[in-house]
Parts: structure tokens; sequence; C-alpha cells
């Protein structure tokens, strides 16, 4: 059950389509093994097979996913569509998912003519990216995990100063992320962002932009 929930993680996190070689090689199995575990996923339509035999999530995953935190999704869609046409850049909601953040929902800008996709489902370390440093600033220190450095305290000390965060080249090399809390009672913490690639020296206009938003969710959500 482990090694197939494993494969689900290395689909979400992919950046395309994966062979079973590859997931192989990320599980430390024979192919046989990979192969096996990838068609019990195949059988429940959680991994599907395009014509080159790569794999990548299928639909029952995203019907799974749109009943975790469905109020969340509902209210931050419209929010995150205006971000990504406004400012021209992919926006996204994560939430704390033990010690990573996970997508919730995301949204590319409609005419842009390149933009950053950051699937619901990607997860990475809460102690790398803008919305890892506002989660963590939401956290007493006695939950935050054991490798946090002290570059890192100092980034989350400023977070709780100016009320964002930024980061460039920690989750994808050259792409930068701004990041706002999203603080919502009786839930645990989240943040609103956005990803894009290229200089940009606007981050506080944009964090302006992404707390409106907080606020509206916020409000929406009952604080």
């Amino acid at each position: 059950m482990s090694r197939g929930i494993r494969i689900l993680e290395l689909l979400a996190d992919a950046p395309a389509p994966l062979t079973t070689d590859e997931v192989a090689q990320s599980l430390g199995v024979h192919r046989s093994i990979a192969y096996r575990l990838v068609r019990t996923l195949e059988d429940h339509g959680l991994v599907v097979r395009d014509s080159a035999s790569r794999i990548t999530l299928g639909a029952r995953m995203a019907a799974l996913a749109s009943g975790v935190s469905r109020d969340l999704q509902a209210e931050a869609l419209p929010e995150l569509t205006d971000i990504a046409n406004e400012l021209g850049i992919t926006s996204f909601v994560v939430v704390l998912d033990q010690a990573e953040c996970i997508t919730l929902a995301s949204v590319e800008p409609r005419h842009a003519v390149a933009s950053m996709v950051q699937r619901p489902g990607s997860r990475h370390a809460v102690t790398v990216g803008a919305p890892g440093k506002v989660i963590l600033s939401m956290l007493p220190e006695a939950e935050w995990p054991e490798d946090v450095s002290d570059g890192l305290r100092a980034d989350v000390a400023e977070v709780l100063v100016r009320g964002y965060a930024t980061s460039h080249d920690e989750v994808i090399p050259s792409v930068q992320s701004v990041a706002v809390p999203l603080s919502l009672r009786g839930r645990r913490p989240a943040a609103i962002a956005v990803v894009y690639i290229g200089p940009r020296d606007d981050h506080a206009e944009i964090a302006g932009r992404l707390q409106r938003s907080a606020a509206t969710i916020r409000g929406a959500l009952g604080g």
C-alpha cells in the first residue's frame, strides 16, 4: 500500500508522465514489481497510460481530490483566476500536509504566452519555497521540522515583519514565488501564492494583491 501511495506522489510531483522503469528506479524496486503496482492503480482508475505506455495520474484521482477541502477550493478558485489574469502569472493555494506543502488548487493566466504549471496535488518540503516560509511563520517553532537552517529562520522572521515571503531557485530552478498567509479558523496553516519565471521587482505589489484575495477567502469561510 505504501508503495502505491508513493507512486501517486511521484506522478503528482513529476513534470511529465513517467515510464515504468523510472517508477521502479525511484522506488528502488525491480521493474516487474513496479509494473504490478502500476497495474493495480490503473485498475482503480488512479493512473492511466498514454500511447507510449507512460504513466500519469488518472481521472479518479481528480475526483477524489475534489472532495478535499471542497469549500476552500470553491472560494479560492475565483480569486486565483482573478490574480492569474490580472498579474499574468500562475496562482495557487497550498495547505500544510505533515511536513510538506501540497497544492490544493491552481490557475494559469488565460492569455499568457508562457506560464508555469503548478499542478494540484504537487508537493514539496515546507522548508523550501515562499509558501513554506509563510506556513512556518504560522506555526509555533515546536512544530517546525528539525532541519530548519539559520537562513530559513531569518526568512521566516522577515515574513512576520512584512507579511509575505519570496523565493527564487528553491523548489524549481529559475522559478520565483511570492506567498502570503491564508489563516482560516479551525484549519491547518495555508498560503496563497504565485509562481513565475523571470525577474520582477514588484514583490510588495504582488503580495498586496494576494493579501486582498486571502482576506476575501477568509471572510467567505467565516474567518
